[in-house]
């Protein structure tokens, strides 16, 4: 009397929901993907590139914040030589540099162009 009867599912009602279920979940993973990831593997390819293209006397800024100007970059190795200031060179690891800082452009060189 106060058990209530069970009744059995049809096998077709149950795919049905299964994919309803999993909707939500795919187009969450389908947001992050599009505005976390995709972005964060695109950042990082330009870095990486950056880093490769490091020459000699680019003006550099590292992770810690110092302004330094390349002197020697050692193809070989993950280590890029700067110098600090005037006849202070140390050795950084390649990883370690944030940025490359292009030089300003004259103000009639952006008017010829």
């Amino acid at each position: 009397m106060f058990i209530s009867p069970a009744y059995a599912q049809d096998a077709a009602g149950g795919t049905g929901a299964v994919i309803m279920q999993l909707l939500p979940l795919l187009l969450i993973f389908a947001v992050f993907y599009f505005l976390l990831i995709r972005p964060q593997q695109k950042k990082m390819k330009d870095h990486r590139a950056m880093l490769q293209a490091l020459k000699r006397n680019d003006k550099v800024i590292t992770a810690g914040g110092i302004v330094a100007t390349v002197t020697k970059v050692r193809d070989d190795s993950d280590e890029v030589e700067v110098e600090i200031a005037p006849g202070v060179r140390v050795t950084v690891v390649r990883g370690t540099i944030g940025s490359v800082v292009k030089p300003p452009e004259a103000a009639n060189d952006a008017a010829k162009a």
